[in-house]
């Protein structure tokens, strides 16, 4: 996780109070006081920003240069907060599906607490309820711009798991501790908006190679690092060392040029769906379309003509889930070099596409093992030499993704000529963005199958 690319940003602590004068200088004189180190080669600024609040090289920076170090002390998180001590004695009580619930009581608590140390940090926050993340879009819009995108399901989700985790256990735990939170923080659209900032803000330290068997990390705020916007081909990188977080320059970043870090490799559903943006065609590098692992065997389907065809093809899909190649809700990502889940779209496609015989073989000694031929290979450039029936199972599955959108390809280039996209309202033009990458891979999948 990392920070939002495309965003406003307002001065002033979230949920009242006078506005600081001018919130750089209040942050910058903080980040003294706190021993946080930035270099003197790069400045907080709006100027020379894709939006709001980012940060700019004043001169030249090398690959490898420190820009700046965040001392652990100053992050924000469950165990730095003045209710750290609580948090760690309820832990047990706090456990969400999300995890996050201590940082976000955290949150609610120094957001309101009058002499917060963190007061400084927050007056660079966004305006909460300018979050443009598609939970805040109104139903009917977020199903009208981003049907088949996988958005709308994502947010259903988010929305119903968010209501239930502040009723079950975050207004509880305020209500048991009414002289640590004040009745404004108590509420479900304040809590939603937190949600979405942390969604969007937060850093998830990672895991040493030796603990991946252990939870994740709880998120925390970093600040300082989450100023920096966000882009796939990025010049700084975050690391985490026992004593502080350090931002390095991971190329030559020229005087004048804005800083962005990222935060792995998404594709624009999840940067829409997590940051309230997406990066335009064709920027993203990392971006993916889904195809569902249920449209496959609709696909599949369509091809059955007698009862028993049907129940041979039930039977071979229930082997699948078995094996864990497919599920109910999963999906195939596609990127636009490679398909992400080779493993199990290569087993579907060979598991539902061969003869009889050869699958009650294969059921009966549960699979062969690793045993890929370099023909099966589903790098994109290999898809053309894939079996004849694979071909066509995986063209089918596509056609049928297709009709999930409410428009086609033509419509969506038409609406991305200069005249027309600048007439477009924000949302528009990030979700067209969105659907846009996503039919491009997908009708490149067309073109390799046919």
């Amino acid at each position: 996780m990392a920070t939002q690319a495309k965003r406003r940003r307002v001065a002033g602590p979230v949920g009242g109070g006078d506005a600081a004068p001018d919130p750089v200088a209040g942050f910058l004189s903080w980040c003294r006081q706190v021993g946080l180190e930035l270099s003197p080669k790069v400045s907080v600024s709006r100027q020379g920003t894709v939006a709001g609040y980012g940060m700019v090289a004043r001169e030249s920076v090398q690959p490898g240069e420190l820009l700046f170090a965040v001392p652990r002390a100053a992050l924000l998180s469950q165990h730095t907060c003045s209710i750290g001590g609580l948090l760690e004695r309820e832990r047990g009580a706090l456990q969400s599906q999300s995890g996050w619930v201590p940082l976000l009581l955290a949150l609610l608590h120094e957001l309101q607490a009058p002499a917060s140390p963190w007061s400084p940090y927050f007056a660079l926050w966004p305006e909460l309820g300018r979050l443009e993340h598609p939970m805040f879009w109104p139903e009917e819009e977020r199903r009208r711009l981003l049907q088949g995108t996988g958005v709308p399901e994502a947010v259903e989700k988010d929305l119903a798991n968010i209501r239930s985790e502040y009723y079950s256990i975050v207004l509880p735990f305020m209500e048991a501790h009414p002289d640590l939170f004040s009745p404004r923080v108590r509420s479900l659209e304040l809590y939603r908006q937190l949600v979405a900032l942390v969604m969007a803000y937060s850093f998830q330290e990672p895991l040493e190679e030796e603990e991946d068997e252990k939870e994740p990390n709880s998120p925390l705020m970093v600040p300082a690092a989450d100023i920096l916007n966000h882009l796939a081909n990025h010049n700084a990188n975050l690391e985490y060392s026992p004593n502080c977080l350090r931002m390095v320059a991971t190329q030559l970043i020229p005087k004048g040029h804005e800083i962005f870090n990222t935060y792995g490799q998404m594709a624009n559903w999840q940067l829409i769906h997590m940051y309230g943006f997406a990066e335009p065609y064709p920027d993203n590098t990392d971006d993916t379309a889904d195809i569902q692992m249920v449209t496959v065997r609709e696909a599949a389907l369509q091809g059955t003509k007698v009862e028993a065809e049907r129940l041979l093809l039930y039977e071979r899909w229930d082997f699948l889930c078995k094996l864990e190649m497919v599920g109910e809700e999963g999906a195939f990502v596609i990127g636009r070099e490679e398909v992400l889940t080779e493993e199990e779209l290569t087993t579907t496609l060979k598991v539902l596409c061969m003869p009889a015989e050869e699958f009650r073989e294969f059921k009966d000694q549960d699979g062969w093992g690793d045993n890929k031929r370099e023909e099966d290979s589903l790098t994109i450039t290999n898809i053309p030499k894939l079996k004849a029936s694979w071909r066509q199972l995986l063209r089918d599955s596509v056609l049928l993704t297709l009709q999930t959108y409410a428009t086609d390809l033509k419509s969506e280039q038409d609406l991305l000529s200069n005249e027309v996209y600048t007439r477009l309202s924000w949302r528009e033009q990030q979700a067209l963005q969105v659907r846009y990458g996503q039919k491009m891979i997908l009708h490149q999948l067309l073109e390799l199958t046919s």
